[in-house]
């Protein structure tokens, strides 16, 4: 449930970014908490 719940923020956070609103709203530093989240997965796997 967690996982799933993860997966739609981030995939938001990504579409948010993509499409500009971040960068108009100052909040592209969801996108570094973001990478910094999934960082310890990847060197897991």
């Amino acid at each position: 449930m967690l996982f799933i719940l993860y997966y739609i923020v981030a995939i938001t956070i990504l579409v948010l970014h993509f499409t500009g609103f971040l960068a108009r709203h100052n909040l592209e530093w969801l996108v570094l908490i973001l990478a910094v989240t999934v960082f310890p997965a990847v060197i897991y796997l």
